[in-house]
């Protein structure tokens, strides 16, 4: 039985954005752009029958949504990303480009130093250039060792590139969000005999006071 392929278009600051999966799986991202069937078209171009679905991947969404405006934002990788129909040498250089974090760049030739192929600096750009989730594996933080960008082949081209790079070195405008995690029993009965302990402490410091008077 083949996988259900859905998809789902949403608005941020900076346009419209477009992700692809299956099942749990990420398949395919495109960058915003202002005009969503452009994004539609191009994020399914060469897939089968898709089904649209307005609640797909909402912490991607969330975070994606973050991150255009503004925000620290490092992309959840719980969820699987599908990576199927690539060479072995385009997977890893791909993984590796996934654990560039946000406000760092790397050169294609280290990129390809750390996947086991120091000649093949070109061969990581061709990569790049055929990456199938921008973003959620972030190309345009691979830039030339001379200190050129580079290319980008997403549409938006190199502007959209600076621009994206721009905003990671900017840094976070805002804070990451941690999850507020539950006090454990032993934390919760530490915290009550600490609250009970200053309270006969003011309680006992209030009389001494009265008996002063």
């Amino acid at each position: 039985m083949e996988k259900v392929i859905k998809y789902r278009i949403f608005k941020t600051k900076w346009g419209y954005f477009g992700l692809a999966g299956a099942e749990n799986a990420l398949l395919r991202t495109r960058l915003p752009a202002p005009d969503p069937e452009k994004v539609k078209f191009r994020l399914l171009k060469d897939l089968r029958v898709a089904e649209y679905d307005k609640m797909l991947f909402n912490t991607f969404v969330e975070q994606i949504t973050a991150y255009f405006d503004g925000s620290y934002v490092d992309f959840d990788r719980d969820i699987p990303i599908v990576l199927d129909g690539l060479s072995q040498f385009a997977k890893r250089v791909l993984t590796a480009c996934r654990d560039i974090r946000f406000g760092r760049t790397i050169s294609y030739g280290r990129l390809a130093r750390k996947v086991g192929k120091p000649t093949a600096a070109r061969a990581v750009g061709r990569v790049m250039a055929n990456n199938p989730l921008p973003l959620i594996i972030p190309c345009h933080r691979v830039t030339c060792a001379n200190g050129k960008i580079g290319g980008f082949s997403a549409a938006g081209g190199i502007k959209l590139k600076q621009r994206m790079i721009k905003l990671d070195s900017n840094g976070p405008q805002t804070k990451p969000r941690t999850p507020t995690r539950k006090p454990t029993t032993k934390q919760r009965e530490k915290l009550t005999a600490k609250t009970l302990s200053l309270m006969v402490y003011h309680t006992n410091d209030f009389a001494f006071l009265l008996f002063l008077k």
